[in-house]
């Protein structure tokens, strides 16, 4: 009998035949006239819950039934689940011939992009992705290289001196203006600053390393090339049709570049809600929505209004709250749903009873029948439910906080995949100090002769293991030669051959991990994770490119972890929130100087966006909505302090009309009392005065 595999050819794959789509019955009025717009460009202005996702899906479908080849519509979404989501829901609506149609995030689409443009600009096609962890790194190589940090203890560390570089990148807001508005203790290292950023570039280019904010800058740049714009032309004929996608949170450089990939045609579709701009902090502006009409002469506006998730009481209070935006577009948010109680405004006497009251009505509810995964907890700042997460646990309710250590951003996953860097990139500078001290008897200044070695002789495969190693590090400098250089003549079975490396490297590896770590099972079994996944990518190229673009955030995302059917309750910020809903929502901390918070309070932008945030989480809810926010609260989270506290200056009496007012009870506590015939004999302030060198007695 052969032993040679059988093989087993896929199926054609087949969807369900084309349908012709009935826009006028499956859409509201204003839906149709988006989806079904003519050419040019269209601005939608979707409020919370108005459909937004299916009226994009529908104008897909509307534009290959007009006989755009669907290869010539571009869709940008801010994650590639949601490109997913939509181009599987058009693919259901018109059949398979949807499948055609790029969809994927800004970042993605500049990646493709970039690997087939880029030569032609002097970008070699085969660059390698700086996560941001990374950056940082490189950005602290560039830090020291520049002799600027030994002058000063105050001179900006990496993560703040890469905040300020890509923030200048996004918003092309000078450096010099980004450290008066953000960090004026460190406008006196301006010329420093920028001696740092230019190293960094260089860094970056020498070793053909490309960070996140190079692929939307060489994105816009090439669609903006002279001479005879050649390179921008030729990219912007790949599409007919671009529509993009929560729109309100682009930033500079992304407007930029939709306006040099529609400089031709001018069939762009944005979506968005300007009431949900809430990302300043990442670079977003909300200006890009704002002016869409005057950025984009002629442009249509199609403002959708009817509400398809929340009840009419919570709508009315949602209303009220961002009606008091200082510039905003016009929208009064209705549905047809009957029924429903105003949303509840819950006053209470400190931060305990706040959290009694929440654990309180969300067991009222869940008895009610409502699960617990269909009920959230917001808040501002994730420090905010510290004391809920601990009555939770006391009271065995089950909860997920949405937030926390990134799964790429682990310490262990780092390492693995530092070595699949330095083989798909020899140049990675920043993976190989990483790699190199792991290793046992490498320190610091062996790594930097060994990377300075390889940087002479060209970063060639061979360089590393030429380089002449110290005594002490001569055995483990072997072993990683050996591991480097079996992978690169033995890559693997070409299916799985990614999860195959990962194994090679951990059975170097994991006794490094076991001798760094004290708990090393869960670290154990993020790698396992790590390998299995990565066994379902065709090379390491797009393996390492898929984690840079769209990195998850935890185990779960890798498709392993919690079941999305388990009932636990979601705590999160307003900003996680977005996008979600739940049947009931509890907004807490709704007080001045939490929500908005208090950074914010001198700056009349940040105001504005702290409104259109709590406006976020309150549109989050289906049926029940409570706001609740304690009269006292501590002056500081480590003071003893109390202050009297005042509700958020959004709610105010003209919002408040919208809710109906709850107070809590607070049960009486009887004072305690000694029991009868017991004495006081012990003196405990004697007893501590004494135990310091005090005298026993109290002076006189």
């Amino acid at each position: 009998m052969s032993s040679d595999p059988r093989p087993y050819p896929p199926r054609e794959r087949a969807v369900a035949p084309r349908r012709t789509v009935d826009f006028a019955a499956e859409l509201n009025d204003a839906q149709r006239a988006a989806a079904t717009h003519g050419d040019g460009p269209l601005l939608i202005v979707a409020g919370a819950g108005t459909g937004k996702t299916r009226t994009l899906v529908y104008r897909v479908a509307h534009l290959i039934e007009q006989g755009v080849p669907a290869a010539r519509i571009l869709l940008l979404t801010f994650t590639r689940r949601a490109a997913q989501e939509m181009l599987a829901r058009a693919e259901r609506l018109v059949g398979s011939h949807s499948r055609g149609v790029h969809g994927g995030t800004f970042h993605g689409t500049a990646h493709r992009l970039l690997r087939r443009f880029g030569p032609e600009a002097g970008l070699p096609g085969d660059f390698t992705i700086l996560d941001q962890g990374d950056a940082e790194d490189l950005m602290q190589l560039s830090r020291a290289g520049a002799g600027v940090a030994d002058k000063t203890k105050r001179f900006p560390k990496k993560a703040t001196l890469h905040h300020i570089y890509s923030r200048h990148v996004n918003t092309e807001i000078p450096v010099g203006a980004i450290l008066r508005e953000e960090f004026p203790r460190f406008i006196e290292f301006e010329e420093e600053i920028g001696k740092v950023f230019a190293d960094y570039t260089r860094r970056k280019q020498d070793r053909n390393l490309v960070d996140y904010d190079d692929l939307l800058l060489y994105w816009a740049m090439l669609v903006e090339s002279e001479p005879a714009r050649a390179i921008g032309d030729r990219i912007g004929a790949l599409y007919d049709h671009i529509l993009v996608d929560e729109y309100q949170d682009t930033n500079v450089l992304q407007a930029r570049i939709l306006k040099g990939m529609c400089r031709v045609h001018r069939n762009l579709t944005v979506v968005g809600d300007d009431a949900q701009s809430v990302y300043a902090f990442r670079g977003a502006t909300i200006r890009n929505i704002l002016d869409f009409p005057r950025d984009y002469h002629g442009a249509a506006v199609v403002t959708l209004e009817q509400n398809y998730r929340s009840t009419q009481p919570i709508l009315d209070a949602t209303n009220l709250l961002i009606s008091r935006a200082e510039e905003r577009y016009s929208k009064e948010l209705y549905t047809r749903r009957t029924g429903g109680e105003r949303p509840w405004l819950v006053t209470a006497q400190d931060d305990s009873q706040q959290t009694r009251f929440v654990v309180d009505r969300i067991l009222e509810l869940h008895e009610e029948g409502i699960p617990l995964r269909e009920m959230a907890v917001l808040f501002r700042a994730g420090y905010m439910s510290a004391e809920l997460e601990i009555e939770l646990t006391a009271r065995n309710i089950p909860f997920d906080k949405w937030g926390g250590l990134k799964f790429l951003e682990a310490a262990h996953v780092k390492d693995v995949l530092a070595f699949l860097r330095v083989l798909e990139n020899p140049r990675d500078e920043v993976s190989w100090y990483r790699l190199l001290l792991l290793m046992p008897g490498i320190g610091e200044t062996t790594a930097r002769n060994a990377i300075q070695a390889m940087a002479e002789h060209a970063w060639g495969h061979e360089a590393f293991g030429r380089f002449t190693p110290p005594p002490r590090a001569r055995e483990a400098h072997g072993a990683l030669v050996q591991l480097l250089e079996s992978l690169r003549a033995n890559p693997g079975a070409e299916e799985g051959r990614v999860g195959i490396e990962i194994g090679r490297v951990r059975a170097l590896y994991d006794d490094i991990l076991k001798e760094r770590y004290d708990r090393v099972e869960p670290r154990l079994a993020d790698l396992e994770r790590l390998q299995a996944i990565a066994s379902g990518y065709p090379d390491r190229t797009t393996f390492l490119s898929a984690l840079a673009l769209e990195p998850p955030a935890s185990t779960s995302d890798l498709g392993f972890g919690g079941d999305a059917e388990d009932d636990v309750l979601v705590l999160s910020t307003a900003h996680s929130a977005k996008g979600r809903e739940w049947d009931a929502v509890f907004l807490i901390w709704a007080v001045d100087g939490w929500f908005p918070m208090s950074r914010a309070l001198g700056d009349e932008e940040q105001i504005e966006e702290e409104r259109r945030l709590m406006y976020v989480a309150m549109t989050r809810a289906r049926n029940h909505l409570a706001v609740t926010f304690p009269l006292n609260v501590y002056s500081s989270r480590r003071g003893a302090d109390y202050s009297f506290s005042q509700v958020s200056r959004f709610l105010d009496r003209g919002v408040r009309k919208a809710f109906q007012r709850v107070v809590l009870e607070t049960p009486g506590e009887p004072a305690a009392a000694e029991p009868p015939g017991i004495t006081s004999t012990v003196d405990v302030r004697a007893m501590l005065r004494a135990r310091f060198g005090g005298a026993g007695d109290a002076p006189g």
